[in-house]
């Protein structure tokens, strides 16, 4: 028999109380299961929806190089692989990730030192004191540069400034994007990764322990201590040269010009390994449409092939002058190139057949090298794989005994005049 019958046999007509208390299962029990059901399916939807790995939480991201044919099936293994290897920002030399993929990093503790940049500075390093810089940088640079140390080595932290703009903040971050579609080089220096996901942004590179070349050679000049690393001779100028020249070659296998090439940018190493720097201009070349003239603005004219200079485009062969001059550099331990020649009447002085006098301390192999590269018409200089191979020729010969140096004293500001170095221009590496 039916509850319904139940119901009527037990209660009068018009009783309300007793019908729902015979009918209490089917009205009240019933329906209260069903929405606690919906409920708790609908919290596991919600937990799986916005929780996926418990008790992790968004961190800051690397950006590291994009591997260029990777499968779909490999990229998915390599971010697993990622996160449960990663270990501060360094990637395992084994790993390639995505471009853009976002990797947590392991949080350490903020360490005392970390006083000296702001608060708001990632705990993942020590030791981070400011960099200084060889020329003072302008008051509105947005980067802020830091000296730090992470996993046991040292590294240079480009900081964008809290009071960057938005199309700071782009430029940022689209030179950290342009620096890792370049990929590694030996003699590049290294991305170690792009913190991203708050404030402030954090470029991290390798550090280069003499910093520019530029002020390694000026403190070559007159160190006479006996182990020095400024015991610069001949032949450890084919050896860096070489190495710079290697660089050169790769970024214009990577359809890149450099167009700045000079002593101010390339970085030295512990071990006076020179990696090439200074890609800021290259960067601005491939992203901002423009004429030659502009780009004569931001570049410095006396390191500029006389094709840049009468506004035409730079090319490959425009960056085998400037690296003649580079050599020219290192011979005199950082003099400034044409010092008695205006830069608005370089090109004229060039075109009376005009050359960089030759050091008193160069030896014939190195000038003609030197001379080569300065060639006037483009397609009279020599490619860089000849440059390389003449570096490398000069170098088993090179004298490795005489240190080189100059008597006189620097004088900064006969420098930047003499380089006429304009306002425009920022002698901050990095």
């Amino acid at each position: 028999m039916s509850s319904y019958s139940d119901a009527d046999n037990q209660c009068q007509p018009g009783d309300t109380i007793c019908e729902v208390t015979v009918y209490k299962e089917e009205v009240i029990i019933v329906p209260i299961l069903l929405l606690a059901s919906f409920l708790v399916t609908l919290l596991i939807i919600l937990l799986l929806r916005y929780c996926p790995e418990k008790g992790i939480r968004r961190r800051p991201s690397v950006i590291l190089a994009r591997p260029h044919s990777t499968s779909r099936s490999s990229r998915h293994t390599q971010r697993r692989s990622a996160r449960q290897n990663l270990q501060g920002i360094e990637a395992p030399p084994e790993l390639n990730p995505l471009e853009h993929e976002e990797l947590p990093l392991t949080r350490r503790d903020a360490p005392a030192t970390m006083s000296a940049v702001p608060e708001t500075q990632h705990g993942s390093f020590n030791l981070v004191t400011p960099l200084p810089l060889s020329f003072s940088v302008k008051p509105n640079d947005p980067v802020t540069l830091y000296r730090a140390r992470m996993d046991n080595r040292g590294v240079v932290l480009r900081t964008l400034k809290e009071t960057a703009d938005a199309s700071e903040r782009q430029l940022f971050l689209g030179f950290a994007s342009f620096l890792s579609e370049l990929g590694p080089h030996p003699f590049l220096p290294g991305l170690m990764g792009v913190l991203s996901l708050r404030t402030p942004i954090i470029t991290v590179m390798e550090e280069l322990e003499h910093r520019d070349l530029l002020g390694f050679l000026w403190r070559c000049r007159q160190d006479t201590g006996g182990e020095s690393p400024c015991n610069i001779t001949e032949k450890r100028i084919f050896t860096m040269g070489g190495q710079v020249a290697s660089a050169l070659e790769y970024l214009h296998g990577q359809s890149c010009i450099h167009g700045n090439v000079g002593a101010r940018s390339v970085l030295v190493g512990r071990d006076l390994t020179a990696k090439l720097w200074g890609l800021g201009p290259a960067y601005r070349r491939k992203t901002q449409a423009g004429t030659p003239g502009e780009l004569e603005n931001i570049e410095m004219r006396k390191w500029q092939a006389p094709e840049v200079l009468a506004r035409r485009l730079v090319n490959q062969s425009s960056d085998v002058w400037s690296f003649g001059i580079l050599l020219h550099e290192m011979v005199t331990l950082g003099d400034p190139p044409f010092p008695k020649v205006l830069a608005n009447d370089l090109l004229q002085y060039l075109q009376r057949g005009k050359t960089q006098k030759r050091p008193a301390n160069c030896s014939n192999s190195l000038y003609s090298i030197i001379k080569s590269c300065g060639q006037f018409a483009l397609q009279e200089r020599p490619a860089l794989p000849e440059v390389i191979r003449k570096l490398q020729s000069g170098e088993k010969s090179a004298n490795n005994r005489t240190v080189l140096r100059v008597p006189e004293t620097l004088d900064i500001e006969k420098y930047l005049q003499e380089a006429e170095y304009g306002e425009a221009y920022n002698y901050a590496v990095l």
